[in-house]
């Protein structure tokens, strides 16, 4: 993953993101560089405008955490309604206790 944050940081001061800057920046952070990795990584931001694909991210993220809000609130709703169900049991019970005593 640091390689990756290396490349957006540069990207981000507006540095061209080349093997010999990425590597630089994990150096100066204290990071064992595996050049495999960094080769890797450049080549396969070569044809990637990585502006774009950061605002294709953050445009997809509140959509992504939209969809488990949505289905927190479900069991919230499946819980009440069962809280009003047992309700409506233990007064129905209640009623009927009732009814044996008066007969």
């Amino acid at each position: 993953m640091e390689y990756v944050y290396a490349a957006l940081l540069l990207h981000n001061a507006g540095k061209e993101v080349t093997e010999d800057a990425i590597t630089a920046v994990l150096e100066s952070a204290g990071v064992e560089v595996n050049v495999a990795r960094v080769k890797a990584l450049t080549a396969s931001l070569e044809d990637i405008d990585i502006t774009e694909a950061i605002e294709k991210a953050a445009f997809a993220a509140p959509a992504a955490a939209a969809a488990p809000a949505a289905s927190a609130e479900a069991p919230a709703a499946v819980e009440e309604a069962a809280a009003e169900e047992s309700a409506e049991e233990a007064e129905e019970s209640g009623m009927e206790g009732l009814g044996a005593l008066f007969g």
